[in-house]
């Protein structure tokens, strides 16, 4: 089955009546988790995007720092794991300045725990990716706070 294009279904979605779409989005939330994630950010955690940037903080936080370092393999998994899980609060978000903070956090946090990322090129090439994305969506930021941000990677990377 070929899938409808965006435009497509955002124009049937218009046609449809609240109870035809809410019947839709009950049946979408079923098949699959990320939907589930989604509608749980759209409707309880859009609305106050600080607090829920300081969740997500502390979730990375804690995953980072259960990471096992007794082999780099299983450091790498886990820094991955948590990458991917960045990603995917970043697309639901959809804020550049909560893309720029989260992302930032996630490198002090590999700085405060010492993680090898030397040590490894994978490692070191994941870690220079989230610099480029940084400075990527800083560009896009208004001058104060690229200005403070810059100033927080700066620090970042200068202690490393």
């Amino acid at each position: 089955m070929q899938a409808a294009t965006v435009h497509q279904l955002r124009k049937e979605m218009e046609l449809l009546d609240k109870k035809a779409l809410l019947d839709i989005l009950n049946r979408l939330a079923k098949f699959k988790k990320e939907n589930k994630e989604l509608l749980t950010y759209l409707l309880f955690e859009a609305t106050n995007e600080e607090r829920f940037r300081e969740m997500i903080k502390g979730e990375i936080s804690e995953l980072i720092s259960g990471a096992n370092r007794s082999n780099i393999y299983w450091t790498k998994k886990t820094i991955r794991k948590t990458l991917r899980y960045l990603d995917k609060i970043v697309r639901f978000s959809g804020s550049q300045q909560t893309e720029v903070e989260l992302r930032l956090h996630f490198l002090s946090e590999l700085k405060e725990n010492r993680i090898p990322v030397r040590r490894s090129r994978s490692l070191y090439n994941l870690y220079e990716r989230q610099i480029v994305k940084v400075n990527k969506v800083l560009k896009k930021l208004h001058e104060d706070l690229q200005y403070d941000y810059g100033m927080e990677l700066e620090e970042i990377l200068g202690s490393g």
